[in-house]
This record gives C-alpha cells, sequence and structure tokens, in this order.
C-alpha cells in the first residue's frame, strides 16, 4: 500500500478493504436466518467468535498496558485508555442492573433459545485446566468454527501489535454494526418479539461500536502504525485476513442452516 499525500494511510486502509465489507454486510447468511432453529444453528457457531474476540481483545490489553510488577507507563495513552474502556464493556457491562460479561450474557441468550451451549462450556473446562494448548480447539469447538478460530489464535502468536489491532478493528469492532445490523433487521422480521437477550447484545454492540469504539479503534491503528510504511502493509495484511476468514465462517455457518 502506498500511502499518498493527499490520502491518511488509514483512509487508503478503508478504500481497500471496502468490497470486502460490502461482501460481509450483504452475505446471504442473513436473509437465511428464518426460524428459531436457524437462530440456534448460528449462535451454536457463533459462540466461538464471542469467545476468540475476548482472547484477541485481552491479547491487545497484554501489549498495550501493563499487566506486570512493578508497573511501568506503555508509549501508547489514547490506545490504552482505549482498549482498557473495551475491556470495561466487554468484561462488565450492565444489562438490566447486573454486571455481566458480553459472552456470560451471549450464553443467556443461549439458553433462551435453547441452543446448545455444552461445546462452548467443554472448550472452556479444557483451557481452564491445559492455558496455552490450543490445539484443544479442535476437539471441542464447532468444526465450522475451528478454522476462524485458528485465524485468530495465529495472528495473537504472531505478536505483532498493530497487525492485531488492525485486525480488532477492521475485522470486529468497524465491521460489526453493519453486519450486526443485518442480523437484527432479519430476526425482528422473522422472528418478531422473541429472542430479547440476543436482541439486546446485538444492538448494544451496534451502539457501542458504531457510536465510540469503531471511531476510536481507527485512531489505535493510526497510533500503532504511525508513520512506518511496513507496519501499514502489515496491518493492511491482517485486516483483509481478519474479514476473509469472517466471509469464510459465515459460508460455513449459512451451509450449516441450508442443512438444517
Amino acid at each position: 500500500m502506498n500511502q499518498t499525500l493527499d490520502r491518511p494511510a488509514i483512509e487508503l486502509v478503508e478504500t481497500h478493504l471496502a468490497p470486502l465489507r460490502a461482501r460481509l454486510s450483504t452475505h446471504p447468511l442473513y436473509a437465511s436466518i428464518k426460524t428459531p432453529a436457524h437462530v440456534r444453528v448460528f449462535m451454536e457457531s457463533h459462540v466461538f467468535a464471542v469467545w476468540d474476540f475476548m482472547s484477541l481483545l485481552k491479547a491487545l490489553q497484554a501489549k498495550l498496558t501493563c499487566i506486570s510488577l512493578p508497573w511501568l507507563p506503555t508509549r501508547w495513552p489514547a490506545s490504552r485508555r482505549f482498549i482498557n474502556e473495551i475491556v470495561l464493556g466487554e468484561e462488565s457491562d450492565m444489562y438490566k442492573g447486573r454486571s455481566v460479561s458480553h459472552f456470560e450474557l451471549y450464553l443467556e441468550a443461549m439458553k433462551e433459545c435453547e441452543a446448545d451451549v455444552e461445546p462452548i462450556r467443554k472448550l472452556l473446562a479444557q483451557i481452564a485446566v491445559s492455558p496455552g494448548e490450543f490445539s484443544v480447539m479442535s476437539a471441542f469447538a464447532r468444526p465450522d468454527a475451528v478454522q476462524f478460530m485458528n485465524s485468530t489464535f495465529e495472528l495473537i502468536g504472531q505478536s505483532n501489535v498493530h497487525a492485531m489491532a488492525a485486525a480488532f478493528t477492521f475485522g470486529r469492532e468497524d465491521l460489526i454494526p453493519d453486519v450486526f445490523r443485518e442480523l437484527v433487521r432479519q430476526i425482528s422480521r422473522e422472528i418478531p418479539g422473541k429472542l430479547d437477550k440476543f436482541i439486546w447484545y446485538l444492538e448494544r454492540h451496534i451502539e457501542v461500536d458504531g457510536q465510540d469504539h469503531g471511531p476510536l479503534s481507527l485512531q489505535m491503528v493510526e497510533d500503532l502504525c504511525g508513520t512506518n510504511q511496513t507496519f501499514w502493509d502489515e496491518a493492511l495484511v491482517a485486516a483483509e485476513s481478519a474479514i476473509l476468514a469472517r466471509i469464510a465462517f459465515w459460508d460455513r455457518i449459512q451451509a450449516k442452516i441450508e442443512e438444517t
């Protein structure tokens, strides 16, 4: 990616990714969700993406903030504030007067629509006794989610904070409002008045990611890449890979729904 004098690098990245974003925001998966059974199929796979999002988020927090002793300030004050703000909301948001993580609320929403939570619970139980052994994901995760999760943890393992930030921004925070907005429209049209917790989860992310977190995450990528062209090139590759992984994930879920 060659940066021009009249266009900031972040705009060039967004322009390059626009066709992929369009593919994702108009993916046929959304129109295929027509019954509670379809929602269950979606959630039973998507819950693994909800979980691996938290792992990517915490990997960024470990890089951008100091979580060791004795404490030392890192060199990205704006980005560390942003990532701490995201962690606060994701790990302990307020839902009807109680603190709960978005992941835990997602599990509650799955139970609300009678989706199977055992695979994700078994994965977490195994991770608890074998921390760092990510190979167990393929044994416990839904097969259609494994490839998506592997791409996330491969990126985390490379430990390039600017690349992780780009995947987080363009593959999650800046992208989620458009994706979830389509899901809300489809579910509200096909299954009105049901799945309250799931709708709240989707609408909450549309709200915070669209109004605050999306724009701030773009600033984080600019903060971390600066004027380093190599960083910008690596950020673009990571962002593109993250969106392509999501598209492939949606393809697999859609195929599973059509089988249902």
